[in-house]
Protein backbone atom coordinates (compact mmCIF):
# COMPACT_ATOMS: atom_id res chain seq x y z
CA UNK A 1 0.00 0.00 0.00
CA UNK A 2 2.97 2.39 0.94
CA UNK A 3 5.94 0.73 1.53
CA UNK A 4 6.75 -0.06 4.96
CA UNK A 5 4.86 3.03 5.87
CA UNK A 6 2.34 1.40 8.86
CA UNK A 7 -0.80 1.22 7.30
CA UNK A 8 -2.24 3.34 11.08
CA UNK A 9 -0.62 6.21 9.41
CA UNK A 10 -2.05 6.47 5.71
CA UNK A 11 -5.12 9.02 5.33
CA UNK A 12 -8.66 8.08 5.93
CA UNK A 13 -11.57 10.81 5.27
CA UNK A 14 -8.71 13.35 4.96
CA UNK A 15 -6.87 11.97 8.32
CA UNK A 16 -4.69 9.16 9.60
CA UNK A 17 -5.91 6.38 10.13
CA UNK A 18 -4.76 6.42 13.76
CA UNK A 19 -6.33 9.45 14.08
CA UNK A 20 -9.60 8.37 13.19
CA UNK A 21 -9.14 5.47 15.57
CA UNK A 22 -8.65 7.28 18.87
CA UNK A 23 -11.45 9.61 18.12
CA UNK A 24 -13.53 7.13 18.22
CA UNK A 25 -12.71 5.39 21.33
CA UNK A 26 -12.23 8.76 23.56
CA UNK A 27 -15.50 9.90 21.96
CA UNK A 28 -17.14 7.48 24.65
CA UNK A 29 -17.48 9.04 27.72
CA UNK A 30 -16.45 5.66 29.63
CA UNK A 31 -12.79 5.91 28.07
CA UNK A 32 -11.22 7.93 30.04
CA UNK A 33 -7.67 8.16 28.46
CA UNK A 34 -5.54 5.94 25.84
CA UNK A 35 -2.27 4.47 25.36
CA UNK A 36 -1.05 3.98 22.11
CA UNK A 37 2.15 2.03 21.46
CA UNK A 38 4.40 3.14 18.12
CA UNK A 39 7.95 2.74 16.63
CA UNK A 40 10.13 5.16 18.57
CA UNK A 41 10.71 6.91 15.19
CA UNK A 42 6.59 7.38 15.03
CA UNK A 43 6.66 8.95 18.34
CA UNK A 44 6.91 12.71 17.70
CA UNK A 45 4.60 12.71 14.25
CA UNK A 46 2.01 11.38 16.51
CA UNK A 47 2.84 13.86 19.48
CA UNK A 48 2.30 16.44 16.48
CA UNK A 49 -0.99 15.21 15.42
CA UNK A 50 -2.61 14.55 19.25
CA UNK A 51 -1.32 18.35 19.97
CA UNK A 52 -3.19 19.71 17.08
CA UNK A 53 -6.13 17.18 17.58
CA UNK A 54 -6.22 18.81 21.10
CA UNK A 55 -5.87 15.04 22.86
CA UNK A 56 -2.04 15.57 24.06
CA UNK A 57 -3.43 15.04 27.80
CA UNK A 58 -5.53 11.93 27.13
CA UNK A 59 -3.03 9.62 25.44
CA UNK A 60 0.72 8.28 26.49
CA UNK A 61 2.79 6.81 23.68
CA UNK A 62 4.70 3.90 24.49
CA UNK A 63 7.11 2.28 22.31
CA UNK A 64 5.78 -1.35 21.00
CA UNK A 65 7.59 -4.43 20.88
CA UNK A 66 8.52 -6.61 18.31
CA UNK A 67 5.12 -8.87 18.45
CA UNK A 68 1.48 -7.42 19.25
CA UNK A 69 1.78 -9.02 22.75
CA UNK A 70 5.35 -7.40 23.84
CA UNK A 71 3.45 -4.16 22.75
CA UNK A 72 0.39 -4.65 24.87
CA UNK A 73 2.83 -5.71 27.53
CA UNK A 74 4.71 -2.22 27.34
CA UNK A 75 1.43 -0.44 27.53
CA UNK A 76 0.07 -2.11 31.19
CA UNK A 77 3.74 -1.25 32.38
CA UNK A 78 3.09 2.50 31.85
CA UNK A 79 -0.81 2.41 33.29
CA UNK A 80 -2.30 4.01 36.13
CA UNK A 81 -5.03 1.33 36.38
CA UNK A 82 -6.61 0.03 39.73
CA UNK A 83 -6.22 -3.71 39.49
CA UNK A 84 -10.51 -3.74 38.93
CA UNK A 85 -10.31 -0.87 36.09
CA UNK A 86 -11.23 -1.92 32.73
CA UNK A 87 -8.43 -1.85 29.53
CA UNK A 88 -9.54 -2.32 26.14
CA UNK A 89 -7.18 -3.40 23.57
CA UNK A 90 -7.59 -1.95 19.94
CA UNK A 91 -6.18 -2.10 16.68
CA UNK A 92 -4.72 0.87 15.40
CA UNK A 93 -6.18 0.19 11.79
CA UNK A 94 -9.95 -0.62 12.92
CA UNK A 95 -11.38 2.86 12.68
CA UNK A 96 -14.50 2.27 12.01
CA UNK A 97 -15.42 0.77 15.76
CA UNK A 98 -18.95 1.66 16.63
CA UNK A 99 -20.06 3.62 19.99
CA UNK A 100 -22.57 0.78 20.45
CA UNK A 101 -19.69 -1.88 20.14
CA UNK A 102 -17.49 -0.45 23.08
CA UNK A 103 -19.92 0.36 25.48
CA UNK A 104 -20.95 -2.94 25.23
CA UNK A 105 -17.52 -4.61 25.23
CA UNK A 106 -17.18 -2.54 28.35
CA UNK A 107 -20.74 -3.66 29.81
CA UNK A 108 -19.86 -7.03 29.26
CA UNK A 109 -16.64 -6.91 31.13
CA UNK A 110 -18.17 -5.39 34.26
CA UNK A 111 -20.34 -8.50 33.90
CA UNK A 112 -17.38 -11.40 32.81
CA UNK A 113 -14.49 -9.50 33.82
CA UNK A 114 -13.00 -10.31 30.03
CA UNK A 115 -14.81 -9.73 26.70
CA UNK A 116 -14.44 -9.34 23.38
CA UNK A 117 -16.42 -7.66 20.20
CA UNK A 118 -17.13 -10.59 16.97
CA UNK A 119 -19.41 -11.65 14.39
CA UNK A 120 -20.91 -14.25 13.93
CA UNK A 121 -19.44 -16.58 11.04
CA UNK A 122 -21.35 -16.55 8.18
CA UNK A 123 -19.28 -19.38 5.96
CA UNK A 124 -19.13 -22.97 6.37
CA UNK A 125 -16.02 -23.64 8.49
CA UNK A 126 -13.69 -26.44 8.01
CA UNK A 127 -10.68 -27.75 9.91
CA UNK A 128 -7.83 -28.52 7.98
CA UNK A 129 -4.84 -31.17 8.08
CA UNK A 130 -1.51 -30.00 6.64
CA UNK A 131 0.07 -32.38 4.22
CA UNK A 132 2.81 -32.10 1.39
CA UNK A 133 -0.05 -32.46 -1.27
CA UNK A 134 -2.04 -29.73 -0.04
CA UNK A 135 -4.41 -29.03 2.64
CA UNK A 136 -7.25 -32.16 3.42
CA UNK A 137 -10.43 -31.27 5.41
CA UNK A 138 -10.20 -33.77 8.83
CA UNK A 139 -13.69 -32.14 10.29
CA UNK A 140 -16.34 -29.13 9.25
CA UNK A 141 -17.15 -27.04 12.48
CA UNK A 142 -20.45 -26.01 13.42
CA UNK A 143 -20.94 -22.12 12.28
CA UNK A 144 -23.19 -21.35 15.47
CA UNK A 145 -20.07 -22.57 17.37
CA UNK A 146 -17.62 -20.31 15.80
CA UNK A 147 -16.81 -16.13 16.41
CA UNK A 148 -14.96 -14.38 14.30
CA UNK A 149 -12.93 -11.90 16.65
CA UNK A 150 -12.81 -8.80 16.40
CA UNK A 151 -11.43 -5.23 18.96
CA UNK A 152 -11.79 -4.20 21.31
CA UNK A 153 -11.15 -6.71 23.54
CA UNK A 154 -11.85 -5.94 27.48
CA UNK A 155 -10.53 -6.93 30.59
CA UNK A 156 -10.19 -6.15 34.12
CA UNK A 157 -6.36 -4.81 34.57
CA UNK A 158 -5.34 -7.89 36.86
CA UNK A 159 -6.89 -10.50 34.61
CA UNK A 160 -4.86 -9.13 31.35
CA UNK A 161 -1.77 -8.46 33.67
CA UNK A 162 -2.07 -12.07 35.06
CA UNK A 163 -2.38 -13.50 31.65
CA UNK A 164 0.31 -11.47 29.94
CA UNK A 165 2.44 -12.45 32.57
CA UNK A 166 2.07 -16.60 32.59
CA UNK A 167 2.54 -16.04 29.23
CA UNK A 168 5.39 -14.32 28.90
CA UNK A 169 7.21 -16.68 31.46
CA UNK A 170 6.08 -19.50 29.87
CA UNK A 171 6.85 -18.18 26.26
CA UNK A 172 3.40 -18.38 24.99
CA UNK A 173 2.30 -16.49 21.60
CA UNK A 174 -1.37 -15.50 21.73
CA UNK A 175 -2.55 -14.64 18.24
CA UNK A 176 -4.62 -12.27 20.45
CA UNK A 177 -5.27 -10.89 24.49
CA UNK A 178 -8.20 -13.17 24.51
CA UNK A 179 -6.00 -16.21 23.94
CA UNK A 180 -3.28 -15.48 26.56
CA UNK A 181 -6.02 -15.08 28.80
CA UNK A 182 -7.96 -18.14 28.03
CA UNK A 183 -5.15 -19.96 28.59
CA UNK A 184 -4.45 -18.38 32.03
CA UNK A 185 -8.02 -19.63 32.79
CA UNK A 186 -10.20 -17.23 32.90
CA UNK A 187 -13.58 -16.87 31.27
CA UNK A 188 -13.88 -14.21 28.06
CA UNK A 189 -17.82 -12.81 26.65
CA UNK A 190 -18.31 -12.06 23.35
CA UNK A 191 -20.52 -9.27 22.21
CA UNK A 192 -21.94 -8.57 18.81
CA UNK A 193 -19.59 -6.34 16.68
CA UNK A 194 -20.22 -4.48 13.35
CA UNK A 195 -19.33 -5.36 9.78
CA UNK A 196 -17.70 -2.34 9.39
CA UNK A 197 -15.49 -2.91 12.35
CA UNK A 198 -13.03 -4.27 9.85
CA UNK A 199 -9.26 -4.14 10.04
CA UNK A 200 -7.44 -2.51 7.10
CA UNK A 201 -4.97 -4.57 5.71
CA UNK A 202 -4.80 -3.35 1.96
CA UNK A 203 -5.94 -0.50 -0.83
CA UNK A 204 -9.50 -2.37 -1.47
CA UNK A 205 -9.75 -2.13 2.72
CA UNK A 206 -9.39 1.76 2.72
CA UNK A 207 -11.48 2.23 -0.65
CA UNK A 208 -14.18 0.15 1.72
CA UNK A 209 -13.16 2.32 4.59
CA UNK A 210 -13.64 5.47 3.11
CA UNK A 211 -17.26 4.52 1.62
CA UNK A 212 -18.29 3.19 5.24
CA UNK A 213 -17.14 6.36 6.96
CA UNK A 214 -18.77 8.67 4.13
CA UNK A 215 -22.05 6.86 4.87
CA UNK A 216 -21.50 7.40 8.69
CA UNK A 217 -21.18 11.04 8.25
CA UNK A 218 -24.24 11.32 6.01
CA UNK A 219 -26.30 9.01 8.44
Amino acid sequence: MAGSRSKQFLSLGGEPVLMQTVKRLLGVERVTSAIIALRASEMETVEEWLRAAGLAGRVQLVEGGERRQDSVANALQVTRADPEDIVLVHDAVRPLVQRQSIEACIAAVELHGAAIVGLPAVDTVKQVERTADGALISSTIPRERVVMAQTPQGFRHRILQDAINQAMADGFLGTDEASVVERAGYDVAVVMGARENFKITNAGDLELAEYYLARQKGD
